[in-house]
């Protein structure tokens, strides 16, 4: 009961994008078609889990142990950095054409906010009241992979439902109509706050 706790939780009510802010780069970027925005919100979802595998436990396991805890930022950015060298070439040999409509957003999953947050706020809750167990942490990141995911979709359904639409006006074509729209679904997703 209480991994669901966490996941819903990760999904809809601490959503990254939607109520934390974090990671609007590429959610803007890459949502203008469901294609696109699908495979982002899924390779971000593999990357998040993983950086939050290996961050959780070189953390525990070699940085407390050494007393190097106040270099976690630097070691987490090259975990990252190096969970996606590794996604970038396997979706350059595997899925070409996903790899090329994703473009320079894919290598941007470096510096992701979204994923460094996750990492950073895994770590704060195992040292917390929380206490979040290494399955608890894997079980948050898949929330917050699987929000993320949901909000680009959200978004692109919506960039593609406007597109071309001749009643919206010139002046809220392109990006001020998504951040409208982006506005509004972050005030749906804050309304979930009230359920837990």
């Amino acid at each position: 009961m209480e991994l669901l706790f966490i996941l819903f939780s990760a999904v809809f009510i601490n959503n990254y994008v939607l109520v934390q802010f974090l990671g609007m780069c590429p959610y803007f970027g890459v949502s203008k078609k469901t294609e696109t925005a699908l495979g982002m919100g899924l390779s971000v979802m593999f990357v998040m889990t993983l950086a939050s595998v290996f961050t959780f436990l070189f953390y525990e396991y070699v940085m407390v142990p050494l007393g190097i805890t106040y270099l976690r930022t630097v070691v987490f950015i090259l975990i990252i950095a190096s969970i996606v060298q590794f996604v970038e070439v396997f979706m350059k040999k595997m899925f070409k054409v996903l790899y090329a409509m994703l473009g320079v957003y894919l290598p941007l999953i470096t510096v992701n906010c979204a994923i460094f947050g996750v990492t950073l706020i895994n770590i704060q809750n195992r040292y917390s009241m929380d206490n979040y167990s290494f399955v608890e942490s894997i079980v948050n990141s898949l929330g917050a992979g699987a929000g993320f995911t949901l909000a680009m979709l959200l978004l692109a359904g919506i960039r593609e439902k406007y597109e071309n639409n001749p009643d919206v006006p010139e002046v809220f074509n392109g990006f001020p109509l998504a951040l409208f729209s982006a506005g509004l679904m972050s005030i749906a997703f804050m309304g979930f706050m009230g359920l837990i």
